[in-house]
């Protein structure tokens, strides 16, 4: 009865999920609608809420524009069709989280994961339904993306926080057959996937604290810009509304744009535009307030932002070797390659999380230059990688002082010790342990 419980509460909490991100593209549209045109239809409010919520889930959305009103603004032809796929990761950011929630409440009840199965098979079915009642004429999406991509998010989610709560709790299953095996190898190696992933999370997580830094930084410091921009559209109260909202949810992705620069790569902006410290060269943008933030020219005091990841790999190495306890000694050989391996573990998890947030921060947001858009995947992975290692080795691969090594490799000194005090024969403790 439980199990079959927890499978319910996975599928309601896919429901959840589904139902929070439709209402979150849909309300806006239908109070806008309802203000300006004085009526709604639902059909094509349904069709736009889906079709937004797909493309906030990285689904590449095909615009075709009218031919009425291609002539009489007199646009090219040629630009008359085009493809959105630079997303407001705001919604797939919801899903993840939303998921790994889920996953999490499973495994803490014991089921992991048959409940991430149920909940990942309930949002599919819910996203093939909106896939399939929302296509558009002017804004369509490919099929198979609208259902596989809105799934993978929640599904990548909710079998990370299954998994999350399976290493802590256990499953009876794979994972803790694969912790026996690993404490069957003896020493402090057992210790070391979940070292590495504790310190590559706390990496990630120091990555996205310095992103959001800077771009709030940034959207203090450019507020002047923003706000000029957003005079100059003169747009009425609901379509300034409409705007705020979007800009909102695009947050996340110029988040990653923030920690792309930091990282030294920069951000590419269409053909001939790139916004990195090194140097600032922007051509024509689209009049959008928020991308008042970037910075118009270059500064040398942009090169120490370099210094930020590397601080972020200190940090996760600090708590990584504080962890390690008595075995985190670089005095042994199984030792040396045990702070080696996590110092490679945690610049190889960091850069990979910086190189998928770049892919998905990346895309097209209109025709012709602006059909690439955003950070390179290759750049950013390969910098933060070195600097996030730095940093971790700097912590992990320094020497002990003396009398720390003799305490952290005598690990039952202090038991025999203890074991010892209840006799007469108490052996002295010596100088280096004093220390």
């Amino acid at each position: 009865m439980q199990r079959v419980l927890v499978l319910l509460l996975s599928a309601l909490d896919a429901l959840v999920a589904v139902a929070v991100g439709l209402a979150v593209a849909g309300a806006p549209l239908m109070v806008f609608w309802f203000v300006a045109f004085g009526s709604g239809d639902l059909a094509a409010i349904w069709q736009s809420a889906g079709t937004i919520w797909q493309f906030g889930h990285s689904v590449p959305v095909a615009i075709t524009l009218p031919d009425i009103y291609v002539a009489e603004l007199g646009i090219d032809p040629s630009l008359a069709s085009f493809t959105l796929s630079l997303a407001p990761l705001a919604f797939a950011a919801f899903t993840l989280l939303f998921g790994g929630r889920s996953g999490a409440r499973a495994g803490r009840a014991g089921a992991p994961w048959s409940g991430a199965l149920t909940g990942t098979l309930v949002f599919a079915v819910l996203a093939a339904g909106i896939a399939v009642t929302s296509q558009a004429p002017l804004a369509g999406t490919d099929l198979w993306r609208a259902i596989c991509y809105p799934t993978a998010y929640y599904a990548a989610g909710v079998f990370a926080g299954a998994l999350h709560r399976a290493w802590i709790d256990g499953d009876d299953g794979p994972v803790d057959a694969l912790r026996a095996r690993l404490d069957r190898s003896g020493g402090a190696w057992p210790e070391v996937p979940e070292l590495a992933v504790r310190g590559g999370a706390i990496a990630v997580t120091g990555l996205v604290a310095v992103g959001a830094a800077v771009l709030g930084v940034a959207l203090i410091v450019r507020a002047p810009n923003i706000v000029a921009l957003s005079q100059a559209g003169n747009l009425d109260a609901g379509g300034a509304a409409v705007l705020a909202l979007a800009q909102l949810l695009y947050l996340p992705t110029l988040l990653v744009w923030a920690l792309s620069f930091v990282a030294g790569p920069g951000i590419g902006l269409g053909a001939g535009s790139v916004v990195s410290p090194a140097g600032t060269q922007l051509g024509v943008l689209p009049g959008v307030p928020v991308l008042g933030v970037l910075p118009e020219g270059a500064s040398s005091w942009f090169l120490l932002f370099a210094l930020l990841p590397i601080a972020v790999g200190v940090v996760a190495g600090w708590a990584t070797r504080s962890r390690l306890g008595p075995r985190g000694s670089t005095a042994d050989a199984e030792s040396t390659g045990i702070l080696v391996t996590l110092t490679v573990s945690i610049a190889a998890l960091a850069a990979l999380a910086a190189a998928l947030m770049a892919v998905l921060a990346s895309g097209s947001m209109g025709p012709g230059r602006l059909s690439t858009v955003g950070p390179d995947a290759v750049a950013v992975g390969v910098a933060v990688g070195i600097e996030v290692g730095l940093g971790a080795a700097i912590l992990l691969l320094s020497p002990r002082r003396r009398g720390e090594e003799t305490l952290v490799t005598e690990p039952g000194l202090f038991a025999r010790l203890a074991g010892a005090r209840g006799t007469d024969d108490v052996p002295e403790r010596t100088d280096a342990a004093r220390d």
